[in-house]
């Protein structure tokens, strides 16, 4: 049974003291640091690369996850690797070989995520279920932060969680406690929320009440899934 796994946009934080809001995230709780990756290409904003990456791994002890919003992602795997990144997420709408853009993460000793842009049919990635560590469901056009959430992403969500129940599956873009039922419902186990962390009056307790509605509606599809 997955497990649930809060993951903080850095995206919401200083990027100015970028390794005390990763300290300070960890400290709240949080399970993994979702970094966003943004080349001015893919998406129409540039934010953080490889470089930034190691110098955070020399002070942060977190799991990073890094979540490519690039073209040609297959051109940075060896310097993420290099860097310390522990899990890169590629779109699958910026390669034309996933299946080999996979096989060359593994081989660098990263986990390897697929991510969907709201307008991508969940089918493009159903080939990959046995290949890929995560799927990244978009619920926001990827490239800015604080855009309201898209209800309308929650079905693949809940496609991928009927095709994979083990898989990790991450929602990202707007996730808030106004909808992370909605999220955590469809299947999603990796929680992806930028604003309503940093923002909130309470993070800790913010993040845990993320974790515990996440496993929560975790062994209830566990436990659907045993009954006759």
């Amino acid at each position: 049974m997955p497990i649930a796994k809060i993951s903080p946009s850095l995206l919401s934080g200083d990027f100015g003291i970028l390794a005390a809001e990763c300290k300070r995230m960890v400290s709240h709780g949080a399970d993994w640091l979702h970094m966003d990756v943004m080349d001015g290409h893919f998406v129409p904003n540039i934010t953080i690369g490889a470089p930034v990456i190691s110098c955070l791994t020399k002070h942060v002890d977190a799991f990073l996850d890094c979540h490519m919003m690039v073209s040609h992602p297959e051109k940075w795997v060896d310097d993420f690797a290099k860097a310390g990144a522990h899990l890169y997420c590629f779109h699958i709408e910026a390669t034309q070989d996933a299946s080999a853009l996979i096989d060359k993460i593994h081989a660098a000793g990263m986990k390897a995520g697929v991510a969907i842009k709201p307008g991508t049919p969940v089918t493009a990635v159903k080939d990959l279920g046995d290949k890929m560590d995560m799927c990244l469901v978009m619920t926001v056009e990827p490239g800015f932060g604080g855009q309201r959430f898209m209800a309308e992403c929650i079905p693949k969500v809940k496609t991928l969680r009927e095709w994979f129940p083990n898989l990790d599956i991450e929602v990202d873009g707007g996730v808030s406690m106004e909808n992370i039922d909605a999220a955590a419902d469809a299947g999603a186990n990796v929680i992806v929320a930028g604003t309503s962390i940093f923002k909130a009056e309470d993070i800790t307790q913010t993040i845990e009440d993320f974790r515990t509605k996440v496993n929560k509606q975790q062994e209830l599809l566990a436990e659907r899934a045993t009954e006759p």
